[in-house]
């Protein structure tokens, strides 16, 4: 008896403390993204990767609360017992899918190859309300470091998804630039493309993509953009990340995991 309840006290700090972080990962979803949605050009996307972020969070939801509870199988009826263990078993492989590949994204946040290349890759992000975010600044703190340690390297500036003024995220991001003693000449603008897929597409175009390319984009993206560079074409990429907003670090691997579950449905 003393062991059993040693386990049931166990497992219920065990539930307590998952419950808290799916809770409060929930809870950074739903404040970052109805932010997004209401700052951003494309509400009707932010909006769809929102729902699809709530339904992998209410998976979590579940499983913590199942560990906390023994949701599933408290009824002593065995139709419902049975029904309790199928139930169990799906939110459990749910949740290992969807930790699979949070730790793919984390995981790939963190590698930095970055080498001497003639050409950089700077990767745009939404403009919230036309202003751009902190985390396409930090992109952009981290092309200038590279340019002072390159001087002979190139920026490739990516993203169209224009405000209502107009502007298109890789020209806010040159005028930036610019204000920080970049030298417009060191610049390229690629600000037709709506998506990551088209902004590797229409570089390709204008660069060499069997040469090494340097990219830079926020950490939690890298290992998205490294693939989808690599399926445009694109032989040596370098990856260079840039450090991202821990407030809202959580959310952004939810949109990454969303896409990469998006991703692999789409090839399926």
């Amino acid at each position: 008896m003393k062991t059993e309840n040693q386990v049931s006290r166990v497992r219920r700090i065990i539930g307590d403390v998952l419950l808290v972080l799916a809770v409060l990962l929930t809870a950074d979803v739903t404040i970052v993204m109805l932010h997004k949605i209401n700052a951003v050009v494309l509400k009707a996307d932010y909006r769809e990767i929102f729902e699809y972020e709530l339904i992998l969070c209410a998976a979590l939801l579940l499983f913590a609360l199942d560990v906390r509870f023994n949701l599933f199988t408290r009824s002593k009826h065995t139709i419902a017992r049975i029904a309790g263990w199928v139930l169990r078993a799906a939110v459990v492989l749910s949740t290992l899918v969807i930790l699979f590949f949070c730790g793919k994204v984390i995981s790939g946040s963190v590698i930095n190859t970055a080498d001497r290349a003639e050409n950089v890759i700077v990767l745009g992000l939404a403009l919230e309300n036309g202003k751009p975010t902190d985390d396409l600044l930090a992109r952009l703190n981290t092309a200038r470091t590279y340019l002072e340690k390159y001087p002979d390297a190139h920026l490739i500036l990516t993203g169209g998804n224009a405000d209502e003024s107009g502007r298109t995220e890789a020209a806010v991001m040159r005028d930036i630039l610019i204000e920080h003693g970049v030298a417009d000449e060191r610049m390229t603008l690629e600000d037709k493309a709506e998506t990551t897929k088209e902004n590797f597409r229409n570089t390709a175009k204008m660069i060499d993509p069997g040469k090494p390319v340097v990219l830079i984009s926020s950490n939690y993206h890298m290992d998205r953009a490294v693939r989808t560079a690599e399926s445009a074409g694109f032989s040596n990429v370098l990856r260079l990340p840039a450090p991202s907003s821990f407030s809202s670090y959580g959310a952004n691997v939810m949109y990454e995991v969303v896409l990469d579950l998006n991703e692999l449905t789409l090839k399926k």
